[in-house]
């Protein structure tokens, strides 16, 4: 009887062992599984800096000798830009987007209509007082570019450089003079390039970026003229950008 007693207490310390062991394998198997399955997830195919947002600071280049800028010109832009890593390591990409901006600039430049013919006038407010004279443009943009970065996995926060090309359409202007008495509007000019493309270089780390951009095609072409030299205008933007996912 006792010896009967005494096997039922091996087996049962012996089947407690097993079980012990069998959870202690089960659970080591659980945890190499959960440890296989976070390093997948970090080494999943990972996209960043998808939709921006930026702020500018907005100057005119080349331009007529009598013609300067005038209170604040400044830019906000927004969009999506699809990233495509081009290495195994995710840090070099390709961008490709869609995005949209509204600029404003103010500067002495006075845009009209002859009532007779219908064509713009250029001319100059230079010694005129006015209250205001700036332009509005409101542009769907396409930006493509070439990424560099630091990223890894698991951060977003990392040292970034993307350059390229920012193709747009410019499909709303706005000249608008004022003075005591006296409001001009143009909405419609022919002499304008719609279609406006920019060089573009971006650098920072984490949230801050700084953006610059530059119009590779002068805003207005060679029919407009302010006395006997063409207004032509290129745009320069100084600014940040941010990116989220």
């Amino acid at each position: 009887m006792s010896k009967s007693i005494s096997q039922k207490k091996q087996f049962l310390l012996f089947l407690s062992l097993f079980l012990l062991t069998s959870s202690g394998f089960g659970q080591g198997a659980i945890s190499d599984s959960l440890s296989l399955k976070k390093e997948e997830v970090l080494d999943s195919r990972y996209r960043e800096d998808q939709f921006y947002v930026g702020l500018t600071f907005n100057l005119l280049w080349n331009t007529p000798s009598d013609i300067g800028q005038s209170g604040f010109s400044g830019g906000f832009h927004l969009g999506y830009t699809r990233d495509m890593p081009i290495n195994k390591r995710r840090n070099v990409a390709i961008g490709l987007g869609l995005g949209y901006s509204i600029n404003t600039y103010g500067q002495n430049l006075f845009i009209g209509e002859d009532e007779n013919t219908g064509q713009s006038i250029f001319s100059s407010l230079e010694g005129i007082d006015f209250d205001r004279n700036r332009f509005t443009t409101h542009l769907v943009e396409a930006p493509l570019e070439f990424r560099w970065r630091t990223s890894v996995p698991d951060t977003h926060k990392f040292w970034r450089i993307y350059t390229g090309l920012r193709v747009g359409y410019l499909y709303y202007f706005n000249s608008n003079f004022e003075q005591p008495g006296n409001q001009v509007g143009q909405t419609k000019i022919d002499e304008l390039n719609r279609w406006r493309v920019g060089a573009t270089f971006t650098f920072g780390w984490n949230t801050f970026n700084f953006h610059f951009y530059y119009s590779l095609n002068p805003l207005f072409n060679s029919d407009a003229v302010v006395g006997n030299e063409e207004v032509e205008l290129n745009v320069a933007k100084i600014g940040l950008m941010f990116y989220i996912l």
